[in-house]
């Protein structure tokens, strides 16, 4: 049996809570992801994963295997690039998520990333809050950019690196296209917001929370026009549309292009996020995340910090 081998088919299991679908990401057949399992179990002399016509879950030893094999997996990718990385050239994986509000930013951070160490290849992807947490709870993700003010809502301990706090905007089509870009306009209070046709994130998402909020302490509710998990969605529905949406200054900053487009700086309450990167405190970095985190404190990544999120020069 390959244990190590194993151990990942039982990680894509709980992933995917699908014994067809956790076969398929691994490259095997389903019997053989199923064979490899049992044999699993009959290493360790327990049951782990509860069985019935579907996939059901995993017993109670089977979640301490799990918690083992989340560990294993992580420090055989740390040695791996230990091992392969020289010394200012490190190279492996780097597996990062933004909630959607902040993927403009991630998207910036990967590219500059890469330019910097072409070794390294950074997966990005678009997560909720909960899903982040999970991500870094289990150590499927090295580091998630998203709301720092969620961070105690886990058991588990992050370490935090503050990136920008994000204040929100009406973004809408201008009477007339200015002559190069999106233009800022002059503030406007959530309650007038309010009375517009609204596109929005999905209730499950924590930017969709703080904004409903905003709006009740408006003294206004409102029900949106148009509700989605997409972000481009967010934009182009304004673009192609007669609706208009609330938006971080990363996504506004990520539209700049639309000339047709102004956005409105949203007051009355003055909504403040604060947005950072996150990692599980007390793991071993890797050295393509020892590479993130040094260039966190370059002048030049501080200096996309502030061109394309928060005020946007408000």
């Amino acid at each position: 049996m390959n244990l190590l081998a194993s151990m990942r088919y039982l990680v894509a299991l709980d992933e995917h809570r699908h014994f067809g679908r956790a076969a398929q990401a691994c490259h095997i057949t389903q019997p053989a992801l199923s064979n490899a399992l049992r044999a699993l179990e009959a290493e360790y002399g327990v049951v782990i994963v509860r069985r019935g016509r579907t996939y059901v879950g995993l017993t109670h030893e089977g979640e301490r295997v799990l918690a083992t094999a989340q560990r294993m997996l992580r420090e055989s990718e740390v040695l791996q690039q230990e091992l392969r990385s020289e010394e200012g050239n490190p190279c492996g994986h780097l597996r990062m998520a933004a909630v959607p509000t902040a993927i403009p930013m991630l998207a910036r951070f990967a590219a500059m990333l890469q330019q910097r160490h072409p070794g390294i290849v950074p997966s990005v992807s678009t997560m909720s809050s909960q899903q982040l947490e999970t991500g870094l709870e289990t150590l499927s993700l090295d580091l998630a950019l998203g709301y720092t003010e969620r961070m105690h809502l886990r058991d588990v301990k992050l370490d935090a690196w503050p990136q920008s706090i994000e204040h929100y905007f009406l973004l809408r089509r201008a009477e007339q296209p200015s002559a190069d870009m999106l233009r800022i306009g002059k503030p406007i209070t959530w309650a007038e917001a309010a009375a517009l046709p609204l596109c929005l994130l999905t209730p499950e998402m924590h930017n969709r929370s703080i904004i409903d909020q905003a709006f009740r302490s408006s003294g206004k509710t409102v029900t949106p026009a148009i509700e989605t998990n997409s972000v481009l969605t967010l934009v182009l529905g304004v673009v192609a549309g007669n609706v208009c949406s609330v938006l971080p200054g990363a996504m506004v900053a990520a539209a700049r292009d639309h000339r047709e487009l102004e956005a409105l700086p949203l007051v009355e309450p003055d909504v403040k996020t604060p947005i950072g990167f996150m990692t599980q405190q007390g793991v071993r970095p890797s050295r393509a995340l020892e590479a993130a985190l040094a260039l966190m404190q370059t002048p030049q990544w501080r200096e996309q910090v502030e061109l394309h999120s928060g005020a946007l020069g408000t």
